[in-house]
């Protein structure tokens, strides 16, 4: 929006700067940081009267959590949707279709998962909206978001799946392509979900990805970066670097409060908003492969649920004390803020991997 009521001023070389994507994307950093520092405690506290006995505990999952986390309130995504959606309207070009894109996936998901996460707290057990209609809406926002990209993705990218390292090589996946993003979407979405179940395990590696994302997405954007990185050109994915400045800049502001020990979960509300955030980015911008590099930790998370269910199924035993693996490491005596930092280190390594897969050729 700024961008609209500054960038045709002739103010001079200060209206100029709102002119420049990075600028932008620096004013919806601090735009969502000071939304979440604002607006947290008022919210913590507003859901804490809502909420009565905050989350549902699972009763199958460590049982120190029924202590220790017993009575905190969720569905603090919330905040992080709300400091995103505000700097992101105020700081990007509003006629970029990949904004509304991301916009809209992120928001759908997050639709779904408040209405998850209020019908626990409701009822007050940990069964929400049932799987299958979780799962159905889901496929229909990743959908339409697919159909929306390949419409906007140049003519020599559409339904094209890029190799990272292997930059010249194109797989043409026809419409198929539809498909393939909603499993990115999807996925993306239910690994993050999977992936939050200790304080603050989540939402560092989702702004790590995000941050890498973001600069791959600017990087893309512009014909210069691509001529000399040797990747291929996706005008206008730019302005989503503004998106991940905001969806980091809310997250810290989220982490703030979500620290060990939590104030505020989540919920399902953040997850899968943020889940599907990453992976619209990167349907967006080609880089679907290097979202499973960048946001390895999601990817293993998810595995070790998948691993371990079908195995039980088949032998009635387990590979993991307890699924998904960041519960097999609190099984095996490590202390939540171990976990959490260790995997934090990850993920940070994860994403200078998927940084150096736009220079490797």
């Amino acid at each position: 929006m700024l961008y609209w009521l500054t960038g045709f001023s002739d103010g001079g070389d200060f209206f100029n700067l709102f002119r420049y994507i990075t600028f932008r994307a620096g004013g919806a950093f601090f735009t969502a940081l000071i939304f979440g520092f604002v607006f947290g405690r008022p919210l913590i506290n507003l859901l804490k009267r809502r909420q009565r006995n905050g989350q549902p505990i699972r009763e199958d999952g460590p049982q120190s959590h029924l202590v220790t986390k017993a009575g905190t309130p969720t569905m603090g995504g919330v905040l992080i949707l709300g400091a995103l959606v505000v700097s992101t309207l105020l700081w990007a070009r509003l006629d970029n279709a990949y904004i509304w894109i991301t916009l809209f996936v992120t928001m759908g998901f997050g639709a779904i998962g408040f209405a998850d996460d209020y019908a626990k707290v409701s009822k007050n057990n940990t069964k929400g909206v049932s799987g299958k209609k979780r799962m159905g809406l889901g496929l229909l926002i990743a959908a339409i978001a697919g159909i929306a990209a390949s419409m906007v993705h140049p003519d020599a990218l559409t339904f094209q799946l890029a190799l990272p390292v292997f930059k010249d090589t194109l797989v043409n996946l026809s419409y198929f392509f539809i498909p393939f993003a909603m499993l990115v979407i999807v996925g993306a979405a239910n690994a993050v979900n999977l992936t939050d179940g200790l304080d603050g395990l989540a939402i560092m590696p989702v702004m790590i990805a995000a941050g890498t994302l973001g600069v791959i997405a600017y990087a893309v954007g512009r014909v210069d970066f691509t001529d000399y990185l040797g990747v291929h050109f996706v005008p206008g994915t730019g302005e989503i670097l503004i998106f991940t400045a905001g969806l980091i800049g809310g997250g810290l502001g989220f982490l703030w409060y979500n620290a060990p020990p939590a104030a505020v979960f989540m919920g399902d509300t953040g997850s899968l908003a943020l889940g599907g955030a990453l992976g619209a980015i990167a349907v967006a911008t080609k880089h679907e492969i290097v979202l499973a590099i960048v946001g390895g930790i999601f990817v293993v998370e998810a595995l070790s649920v998948i691993i371990q269910v079908v195995y039980f199924k088949r032998t009635g035993k387990r590979v993991f004390l307890m699924a998904p693996i960041h519960h097999h490491f609190e099984k095996m005596g490590w202390a939540e803020p171990q976990i959490v930092i260790r995997f934090w280190i990850i993920s940070l390594i994860l994403a200078l991997i998927g940084l150096a897969t736009l220079k490797l050729r």
